[in-house]
Formats: structure tokens, C-alpha cells, sequence
């Protein structure tokens, strides 16, 4: 061991027995004791104020972590009118594998290494979506928000837009105005999921929408009739059942498909569980994949990765989109930025 190393383990001891000895909570001004900077030094380099040199920034916050220093929300929030939270409001639904925890993953990714935390709101189906939204921003429970299952009208983004609160939205409106948002190009995803499959051989496809509420809805019907419209395929679009629909449901509802006389031999899968029903569907009524039936699936986990036979998908990165937004929401936190800056889509 070197001797910077070793007393650099003398200081941290020394900060470490000092902030023993105090016993009461550390605060701002125990940091600024035992680093030698002023009170207002410590408080910026904690916030990581980009006026405030990398290498101080750095040793603040390692002394912070040694002592156990934690911030008083409360008392920041009041000095700061910021609350260092982002909240991330997710409403439960089976279709996408992994979606919460994917989008968790990438948000935490871009804000590791800040001040901001990231703060789970529940919403859930029986409810208005607005309500959470309206809750934390009524409330200033959070700095920013993100929200997903984002529809043409979306009021949650008018009502934001109006009060220029700061948020980023997984998914598009058709609102004349611009907002901030990622998106996914489900588009693109349809058009090219249909065309691999009439490249297949497959005669009639069929694809089970997400419900018309939804902006995405009506990307990937469009892409998918485009699809078809220029091979001149038949198709069907699924009526009693949409990607929300529990996964029996989706089940039964395939199985019925293909015990028709002309039934489809190609099918669009938005997600993970509705590739499983035709799969299961397949396999019951005696049917071999890539022969007899036809799928290409939309893949966000690596679930079929492991599935033999192989099935073909296009892959959407959802922990990359949790990324895009934190980063976006972060950029839009800092000050004023021009809406176009603060839009991405993800491409195939």
C-alpha cells in the first residue's frame, strides 16, 4: 500500500471518528468542518452545481457518503423549490415482459450519479389517468414525471404543457403541440413485421392491436394495412380482443382462429404474450411453426432468445428508452429548452 493510500485511510478515519464523536445526524455544516470549504460551497457541490470545480464536487460527496450525511427534503425543498424527485407513474399490463423493469432500468442509469431519485406512482386501469398526474404536480411531490400509454388527445400532456411542468412521455399525441417525448417506431415495427411474413409465404395475416385509445394503436394498424395493402394479402384485425387482453383470453382467441377453414398463416405479434398464445395455439392444433403458421413478434425481454424453434422478432430496447427519457427530463429540469431537443424515436 502507498503512503497516499495510507493517509488517505488516515483522513477518512479521522472524518469518519469526528462525525462519531458529534453524535447527532451529520448535516451541511459537519461536511464543511471536516472538508474546510464554506457551508454554501458544500451545499452547491452536493447539487452538483457545474460552477463548482469536478474535483470538489467529488470530494464533498465522498465525505458525504462516509459520514452518512442525508439530505433534509424537506428543508431543500423549501431553500431549492425543487424536490429532487422524479416520478415515474406506471399503470400494470402483462403484454410487454419486463416493461416496468426495463424502463426502471435505463431511468436509474441516467440518474445515477445526480441528486434526483426516482419515485414509483401507481396508476391503475379503473381510474382516470390524469388523476396521478394532476396529484403530483397540484402537489410539487416531484421535479419532473414520466408517464407511458400515451393517447392522440392525452390530457395529461395538455394539462403539463399548460403549466409548463416539466415530464417526457413514452409515446406521441397528435396535439398540435409539440411536446416532449420517446417514442418507439410501431409504425415501422408492423410494416415490417407484415412484410417478412408475406416474404415467408404467409396468405392471411392477422394482428391483435393495443386498444384505440392509444396513439400506438393506430401506428401499427397503419403500418400493418400498408403492408398489406401493397401485396394484397387478406388480413384480419382482431375484435374481441386487443394486446390488454389477460393472456387466456388472447389464448382462446387464437385457438379459434386457427380452427377456421381459412384461417391465418401469419400473424403480427405486438409483444411477448400474444407470440406465446399463437405458439400454444399452434402446437394444440397439430400445426408446425415456419411451415404451417407464420410469426413475427415485437421482443423486449430475452425470453425468446431461449425458444426452439427459433422465432423471428424485432426487438424494441425499452431500457434504452428509459435512458432517453431520464436524460431528456433532466435536460428539460435544467432550464429552457427548445421542445425538438427534447424528442426522440426509436428506430428498428
Amino acid at each position: 500500500m502507498s503512503l497516499d493510500d495510507l493517509g488517505e485511510r488516515g483522513r477518512r478515519a479521522s472524518r469518519e471518528r469526528s462525525a462519531d464523536r458529534a453524535g447527532a445526524k451529520p448535516t451541511l455544516k459537519t461536511i464543511a468542518e471536516l472538508t474546510g470549504l464554506a457551508v454554501t460551497t458544500v451545499s452547491r457541490a452536493l447539487a452538483d452545481a457545474p460552477q463548482i470545480a469536478l474535483e470538489t464536487r467529488m470530494r464533498v460527496r465522498q465525505v458525504a457518503e462516509e459520514i452518512g450525511y442525508m439530505p433534509d427534503r424537506a428543508a431543500q425543498r423549501l431553500r431549492t423549490g425543487r424536490t429532487n424527485v422524479i416520478s415515474l407513474v406506471l399503470d400494470p399490463h402483462e403484454e410487454i415482459l419486463g416493461y416496468a423493469t426495463s424502463i426502471i432500468d435505463g431511468l436509474s442509469e441516467a440518474l445515477r450519479g445526480t441528486p434526483y431519485h426516482l419515485v414509483i406512482t401507481p396508476h391503475f386501469s379503473d381510474t382516470p389517468a390524469i388523476d396521478p398526474v394532476r396529484h403530483i404536480m397540484r402537489n410539487r411531490m416531484a421535479d419532473g414525471i414520466i408517464f407511458t400509454r400515451t393517447e392522440p388527445a392525452d390530457e395529461r400532456v395538455k394539462l403539463l404543457v399548460e403549466h409548463d411542468f416539466p415530464f417526457i412521455c413514452h409515446g406521441r399525441t397528435e396535439l398540435a403541440t409539440a411536446h416532449p417525448y420517446v417514442d418507439y417506431d410501431n409504425y415501422a415495427f408492423a410494416y415490417h413485421a407484415a412484410r417478412r411474413l408475406i416474404a415467408s409465404g404467409a396468405t392471411k395475416l392477422s394482428i391483435i392491436l393495443p386498444p384505440d385509445r392509444f396513439t400506438f394503436a393506430q401506428h401499427m394498424r397503419h403500418g400493418f394495412m400498408t403492408a398489406v395493402r401493397e401485396e394484397g394479402v387478406r388480413f384480419e384485425i382482431a375484435k374481441d380482443v386487443t394486446l390488454d387482453s389477460k393472456s387466456d383470453a388472447i389464448r382462446d382467441y387464437v385457438y379459434k382462429q386457427m380452427a377456421q377453414a381459412d384461417r391465418p398463416d401469419g400473424f403480427v405479434c405486438g409483444g411477448e404474450v400474444s407470440a406465446m398464445a399463437v405458439m400454444a395455439s399452434a402446437y394444440d392444433h397439430d400445426l408446425e411453426l415456419g411451415r404451417d403458421v407464420h410469426l413475427v413478434a415485437k421482443q423486449t425481454s430475452g425470453l425468446f432468445d431461449q425458444v426452439r424453434p427459433r422465432v423471428e422478432t424485432i426487438y424494441e430496447d425499452l431500457s434504452e428508452a428509459g435512458l432517453l427519457m431520464g436524460r431528456l427530463l433532466l435536460k428539460r429540469i435544467g432550464g429552457p429548452v427548445p421542445v425538438g431537443e427534447l424528442q426522440a424515436l426509436q428506430t428498428l
